[in-house]
């Protein structure tokens, strides 16, 4: 088993930061229960080492604007590298796209889309047939509710590792 080069502070200060975002040195260090100095200094710690990639606000988009959610599964024609190289980097440039994952199984990538109408999700569609991305099929799946979004639990994920 990989050892992971964190404690269960360290562990307290990402998990306190990835859901609560920045913190004022006093509120994290009281989440975590350490004092504010050597707290911060753990905080600076993991951040230079590249452990934190960002901060960000979760909006509540359905109460600001009406836009359509689609998901979408792609199968390549080819598996080759530079297949998945093209696709990927075609998709890095697409604003519309807000989650790509590749997948093993049966479709190569699963991806969010989301605009502001069903006819500009099917513009983004064409626009990638059109691109040679060597698509072989997709599949769209229009998202009539969401019931959770969620980042997963640090804790959880490293229990008996530490």
């Amino acid at each position: 088993m990989k050892k992971l080069g964190f404690d269960a502070t360290d562990i307290r200060i990402l998990s306190a930061v990835q859901k609560h975002g920045q913190l004022s040195k006093t509120k994290l260090a009281e989440i975590v229960n350490l004092s504010p100095t050597p707290c911060w200094a753990r905080l600076d710690r993991l951040k230079a080492a590249g452990y934190i990639s960002g901060y960000n606000a979760t909006l509540a988009l359905e109460r600001i604007v009406d836009f359509t959610l689609v998901v979408v599964t792609v199968s390549l024609t080819h598996h080759r590298k530079t297949d998945f190289e093209r696709f990927e980097a075609h998709i890095q440039g697409l604003d519309e796209v807000t989650e790509c994952v590749a997948t093993g199984g049966g479709m190569d990538y699963v991806m969010k889309i989301a605009t502001p109408s069903l006819a500009t999700f099917q513009s983004v569609m064409e626009k990638m047939l059109s691109a040679d991305l060597k698509i072989d099929r997709y599949m769209t799946y229009i998202v009539t509710r969401q019931l959770k979004t969620s980042r997963p639990n640090l804790e959880k994920l490293v229990a008996n590792r530490l």
